[in-house]
């Protein structure tokens, strides 16, 4: 006579039964559309080229180069190094991506088998009562169970690669963050740069313009000038004066912007290399458009979110689909506990169960229509976010050629007005001329110095924009 199968024999069984299952979902299709790259409309080339530009076919670009070998400032550097290890902005970003890391686990557990194990010990006595003696129970029980739903139309293995590419999504979603602040700190750099140009320029033409007051009141004394001489004086002595406090105001504040970027408080800014010091090359490769896809932070997070949305189709359609779920329950059982773990002892349980929906009210066909409406969005988004980057790229090369070109002809001007200047105060000094020739030329060769600066950061913050449209500051 055959002896019946032992516990253990039994839990090899089910082990095996489920393994074999495991293989069948593995192995059976998931529901819902394979996710395919869509085709998007790709320029040939970026507008804003020069003609010679546009004629090459370098694929290199300035998006490819690390920050540091772009942003050559040593001072600017340590700064941005700071603000990539402290930037609040930048941690919450990064503690997003545990976040995802956690929910792609918790989502991933859905395929696979739970089991737990515990067990209890009951004890129960009685007095004696009248003719009814005491007596005393004792009841152990250990026992493991495991309940599983075999994955047999992909729903959690759709669910996991919607997680998995929301993971993806947000780590590119941290990388449009760094690029960004590698941006941000720059220009904020060169901003203060800019202003502290400003002010020198500033702080030198009062100097200058107090020693040709003192003058004029002396050759007004002597009546060789007109007190009218002496009021025009003092107004190019007042306007530069006037330029002093106020950008020391903007100094201090573009110092607290720059230091809430490095994720300190607001505070002073060390200085490294001057405004006109700046390295930085007359023209910049842009590569190939088509680079730009795999380049750009945004351009993947809109597609990783893209690719989620696409897994979620096929969640709500697996809805549709009867969900088969097993248990199983096995373990020890005995009034005594000398003989908890003896064969007689023994005590499973295994079962199944089908759950098909039948009436849910459209519920589950709303479902789908909301996935399907979500991945028309992401879609949409994703394609916008491409022409987005194209617009930022030509609207940035643009920038960078026609700020340079601006420069160019603003520091001729400034020569030409210094020049003037300094004619006029010899004629003045001469007596061949009036003082409203000098106000004249002082004044417009103190407004070209200024607008010279604004022009030199126009050109370097034009750079900066370009770097960035071009995906680049992440690596």
């Amino acid at each position: 006579m055959t002896s019946a199968p032992t516990h253990c024999t039994r839990l090899a069984v089910l082990i095996t039964g489920a393994a074999c299952l495991l293989s069948m979902c593995l192995s059976a299709c998931a529901v819902g559309p394979k996710y395919k790259s869509p085709a998007v409309d790709v320029p040939p080339t970026y507008r804003g080229l020069t003609p010679e530009q546009a004629t090459r076919s370098d694929a290199s670009s300035i998006g490819d180069e690390k920050w540091w070998s772009l942003f050559q400032d040593k001072v600017l550097q340590d700064l941005i190094r700071t603000a990539l290890a402290n930037n609040y902005d930048l941690r919450i970003a990064a503690s997003r991506v545990l976040q995802a890391q956690a929910r792609l686990g918790v989502t991933r557990a859905d395929q696979f088998p739970s089991i737990s194990a515990g067990g209890n010990i009951t004890s129960e006595a009685s007095p004696t009562i009248g003719p009814v003696p005491s007596y005393q129970v004792t009841l152990g029980q250990v026992s493991a169970s495991a309940s599983w739903i075999p994955d047999f139309w992909g729903r959690y293995r759709r669910a996991t690669e919607a997680a998995r590419a929301q993971l993806l999504s947000s780590d590119w979603a941290r990388q449009a963050v760094a690029s960004t602040l590698v941006a941000n700190v720059a220009s904020s750099y060169f901003q203060i740069c800019a202003l502290d140009l400003q002010l020198e320029v500033s702080q030198r033409a009062l100097a200058s313009r107090k020693e040709s007051l003192q003058l004029t009141h002396t050759l007004e004394e002597h009546g060789f000038d007109t007190l009218l001489d002496v009021r025009q004086a003092e107004q190019l002595v007042y306007v530069a004066a006037a330029q002093v406090p106020d950008l020391e105001r903007q100094i201090e504040q573009q110092e607290n912007t720059l230091s809430v970027l490095l994720g300190n408080n607001p505070g002073a800014i060390p200085r490294g290399l001057k405004l006109t010091e700046q390295p930085h090359p007359p023209e910049v490769p842009a590569g190939l458009p088509s680079a730009l896809l795999a380049r750009r932070p945004d351009i993947r997070e809109a597609e990783e979110n893209l690719i989620a949305a696409n897994a979620q189709i096929g969640v709500a359609k697996a809805a549709y689909f009867p969900q088969i779920s097993l248990t199983g329950t096995a373990g020890y059982e005995s009034t005594a506990l000398t003989g908890l773990f003896t064969g007689p002892a023994q005590a499973w349980t295994f079962g199944g169960t089908l759950t098909e929906p039948i009436f849910q009210g459209g519920r589950l066909k709303a479902n789908v229509r909301l996935a399907e409406a979500q991945h028309q969005e992401s879609l949409l988004t994703y394609q916008q976010t491409i022409q987005t980057a194209f617009r930022d790229v030509s609207s940035a090369l643009i920038a960078y050629r026609k700020n340079r070109e601006f420069r160019v002809q603003e520091e001729n001007l400034t020569q030409s007005a210094q020049d003037a200047a300094r004619l006029s105060g010899i004629r003045f000094k001469a007596g061949t001329t009036d003082y409203l020739e000098v106000l004249i030329n002082e004044t417009n060769y103190f407004s070209d110095q200024l607008t010279l600066a604004q022009a030199q950061l126009n050109e370097l913050q034009s750079l900066v924009q370009l770097y960035q449209a071009l995906g680049g500051g992440w690596q």
